[in-house]
Parts: structure tokens; C-alpha cells; sequence
């Protein structure tokens, strides 16, 4: 690539970077680090180990992105300074190294903006998808195992784990539910922008008449949780069954009840795990699923009181359509949040979700840092 086409590219970056000062309220970050420092001197601070070590924690990190940026801002300013300096007096070697750096400062600024996107306290974590068809038997199942499929495929792209967790097979085809726990770092950072309904409008196989149908299924996406999570629960308000498990196909079917359906009497919420050969470890994985599905509960009601708050309108339930995948009459996939749209239905039916995903974390970044 000759030099003056670097210009271009490095004002992108340093425009980029602007974007980052402007998202990221330096000031204000500074401010937060020198009130955490000052608590961490203060004598008494260690009295309660737990108070001071989540203190700490966060100090890291805010020390962590307060640094990154300003590493990144002057490896982008001393870019800008390079190509002025080759501008006016070429050189083989400098340029050599000039293009060994703009890769380099290339690398980090993606890497920062996924970073800046991915910044939700349970980001990193594993992810729990669940897929529920909608009304519509046959149909609704087969799109279920159609999205199944989708997600695997994305997971196995990415080199994340998947284990299902719990399988209910459809009545003539497809699934009636599943249950996935995906592991890999960022997974649930990236997942938890599928959550909602996904409609699909296809000519039905299953229809002799060669029929236009429209079908529904439900995501959902929770963080794996760890025992640093509070999450309250009470064993009086757990009802507990168990069952004889069978996989996807009648797999690995077990001759004894191994299978642990749990259930929330409060809240109704009903969680079960099939995948473990032990009945004592598919109750801890199902006891797992149901703290993130109260974790995900309690958080969804703050936002709903924030939404109040604020007089934010938010779709709940099946009206809260989040993506159409539409292949008759013509064929596209498009995101109704962010209006991101693929002609390439197939692509996306064999897991190609990163730039659905990419646009999802940009609007996110978008809404909560408004121009």
C-alpha cells in the first residue's frame, strides 16, 4: 500500500479514538480511581475484607480501562506523527516500521472497541440459551431445530463448548425445547443480543398445498453465575422432581430417574437437566440455570423500573419481535432493533450471527452514550 493511502486510514482511527474520550468520560473515570484510592487508604479499610476486596476489584478495573485508552491514544498519535515525518522525508526503513505499527495499532484499536462493548459485569461468562417454539406444533418445532442448528454452528465457529443441557423432542419433528450451556469466553457478552422472539416466514414443508407459513420461537439468554452471585434461594420454595433422561434421538437414555426438573413455586420459573449421568450433579446444574434465570428475573425488573423512570416504551413477551428471518417471497434476515439486514439467508441459518451481533453491541454502545 503507498504511504497516502495510510492518511485516510489513520484520521478513521484517530476519529475512532475521539468517539472512545467521548463514550468513556475520562474525567469522570479519573475521579472514581482517585475516590476508590482514597478509600483504600483510609485505616479501617481491610475491617471488612469482602467491602474491600470488591473495591479493589473495581479500582482494577477502572484503572484497566482508564490505561488501555490512553495507551491506545498515544500509539494512534504517534502514528499520526510517523506518516507527517515520511510525508516530508521518505525513508525505506522507517516506512518498513511505520507499517509494522499501523497493524499493530490496528489490532488493538479492534480489540479496544470490542473490549469498550463488552464491558456488562457478566460478559465473559458462559451463557445458558434456551429455545422455546412458539404456538404452531410441527412448524414452530421444526424452526426451534432450525435455530438449534444456527447456534451450534456459531458456537463451534467461535471454538466455544456446547452441552445440552436438557432436549424435549418435537411431536413429529423438530423440538419442543432445548437447553444449551455454551462456554467461551465473551459468550454470554455476545449471546445475550439474541434474546427475544425470531419470526420465520418460509413455504412450509410440511404443507401439501405448498403454503406461505409464518413461525415463532423464543430465545432466551442467561450468564452462567458463579457462588460469588447472590442470588436468595430457599429450599421451601423449591419443588423437585426427578425423571428418566433421554437425548436428542433417544440418546444416551437412562435406565434410572437421573433427570432433575426443578420448580420455583414463587415465581413459577421451571428449570431441568438432563446431560449429567448423576442425579446429584443434574440437580446442581439445574439448581445453576435457575439462580441465573432469577438473577436475569430480578435485573429485567430494575429495567423495567428504570424504563418507568425514564418513559421508555419496551416490548414484554411473544409482541417483542426481535429479528424476521424471511425466505418467500424473497429472501432476507433482518434485525428489527438495530435494522441490520443480510440477503444471505443461508449464510446466517449456518451460524454467520458475528455481524448481527456486532451491530446489536454498537446500538447498545449507541443508546447508552446518546450524541
Amino acid at each position: 500500500m503507498e504511504l497516502s493511502e495510510y492518511k485516510h486510514l489513520i484520521e478513521e482511527m484517530q476519529s475512532a479514538v475521539d468517539d472512545f474520550r467521548g463514550s468513556l468520560d475520562l474525567d469522570a473515570l479519573n475521579e472514581s480511581i482517585q475516590e476508590n484510592e482514597a478509600r483504600m487508604a483510609e485505616p479501617g479499610f481491610w475491617n471488612d475484607q469482602a467491602a474491600a476486596q470488591k473495591v479493589i476489584d473495581e479500582n482494577n478495573g477502572l484503572k484497566g480501562k482508564y490505561d488501555t485508552f490512553k495507551q491506545l491514544a498515544d500509539e494512534v498519535g504517534d502514528l499520526a506523527v510517523a506518516y507527517e515525518l515520511l510525508s516530508e522525508e521518505p525513508d525505506a526503513e522507517m516506512q518498513a516500521e511505520f507499517e509494522t505499527d499501523f497493524q499493530h495499532a490496528e489490532h488493538d484499536l479492534q480489540q479496544y472497541r470490542l473490549n469498550l462493548l463488552l464491558d456488562g459485569p457478566y460478559d465473559r461468562n458462559n451463557a445458558i440459551l434456551e429455545i422455546h417454539p412458539g404456538a404452531g406444533g410441527t412448524e414452530s418445532q421444526d424452526w426451534g431445530a432450525m435455530l438449534l442448528r444456527m447456534y451450534t454452528r456459531w458456537a463451534a465457529s467461535h471454538d466455544f463448548k456446547v452441552e445440552t443441557v436438557d432436549y424435549q423432542a418435537g411431536d413429529e419433528a423438530g423440538i419442543k425445547s432445548v437447553t444449551l450451556l455454551i462456554s467461551g469466553h465473551n459468550a454470554y457478552g455476545y449471546l445475550r443480543s439474541e434474546k427475544g422472539v425470531h419470526r420465520l416466514v418460509r413455504i412450509s414443508p410440511f404443507d401439501a398445498a405448498g403454503r406461505r407459513h409464518t413461525s415463532f420461537a423464543s430465545v432466551d439468554v442467561m450468564p452462567e453465575l458463579d457462588d460469588t452471585v447472590d442470588v436468595d434461594i430457599r429450599p421451601e420454595d423449591l419443588k423437585i422432581d426427578v425423571y428418566r433422561a433421554s437425548g436428542a434421538g433417544g440418546q444416551h437414555v437412562n435406565k434410572t430417574s437421573s433427570a432433575v426438573r426443578i420448580t420455583h413455586v414463587p415465581t413459577g420459573i421451571v428449570v431441568a437437566s438432563q446431560a449429567q449421568r448423576s442425579q446429584l450433579q443434574n440437580r446442581q446444574t439445574a439448581l445453576n440455570m435457575l439462580r441465573a434465570k432469577l438473577y436475569e428475573r430480578e435485573e429485567e425488573k430494575k429495567a423495567k423500573e428504570r424504563a418507568a423512570i425514564q418513559g421508555e416504551q419496551m416490548d414484554i413477551g411473544w409482541g417483542s419481535q426481535i429479528r424476521s428471518y424471511v425466505f418467500h417471497p424473497y429472501t432476507m434476515v433482518k434485525d428489527h432493533r438495530t435494522n441490520y439486514e443480510s440477503h444471505d439467508g443461508q449464510a446466517v441459518m449456518d451460524g454467520d450471527l458475528d455481524p448481527f451481533m456486532d451491530a446489536y453491541l454498537q446500538w447498545k454502545l449507541a443508546q447508552r452514550n446518546p450524541q
